[in-house]
């Protein structure tokens, strides 16, 4: 099996390393926007060239399945890769992870790019995934961008700012952002709370 993934840049890493433990036996092609990247500041049309762009090279490998591992891109620019590749070639979204979150029925919290929160999209998960459960939307402004400049001190800045607008009672915190898994452990130390650690997702 052929599985693609794309994404604009090096948040694509965790999406691999998922897809790499899950199918061992899968050949992998990585589609990314070096140029573009990140995704998250862009306009949802401009995002909208721009996946299109990066899955059609993809797809020239003539892949099984493609994988958007990207949440902002997937909340915003699916339903276009769908209408333009599939049924020929299946189109996976990545969305954060809301349902498994609220099942654990503790109020959390949503950590994810400006254009994601907020976004229609991911509105409707929360009012179909999380049963009644408090949910927090927490834009984290600059993020992605110092994640992929492997800025440290801009990280800490973007993550402290983005901890500051979590509520201290949260008992989830779900990284809507494949570029935040690289650093889940800075968040999760910034969200900290005596006595009870937020689960990071």
């Amino acid at each position: 099996m052929k599985i693609a993934l794309m994404d604009s840049g090096i948040g694509l890493l965790a999406a691999t390393a998922a897809v790499r433990r899950l199918r061992p036996d899968a050949d992998l092609v990585l589609s990314l926007d070096p140029e573009g990247m990140p995704w998250g500041p862009r306009t949802p049309q401009d995002l909208t060239r721009r996946a299109l762009a990066v899955a059609q090279a993809a797809a020239a490998h003539r892949p099984d399945a493609l994988i958007i591992g990207c949440n902002t891109a997937t909340v915003h620019a699916l339903p276009t890769l769908r209408s333009r590749l599939e049924p020929e070639l299946p189109v996976i979204g990545t969305v954060p992870a809301i349902k498994p979150a609220a099942a654990g029925g503790g109020p959390l919290a949503i950590w994810a790019t400006p254009a994601t929160t907020g976004s229609a999209y991911q509105r409707d998960l929360i009012a179909d995934f999380a049963g009644g459960v408090r949910v927090t939307e927490v834009p984290c402004h600059g993020l992605a961008e110092a994640v992929e400049h492997a800025d440290g001190a801009a990280v800490d800045a973007a993550v402290a700012a983005a901890a500051a607008l979590t509520p201290d009672d949260v008992t989830t915190v779900v990284l809507g952002c494949t570029h935040y898994e690289l650093v889940a452990e800075r968040i999760r130390n910034a969200v900290q709370r005596p006595g009870r650690p937020p689960l990071v997702l």
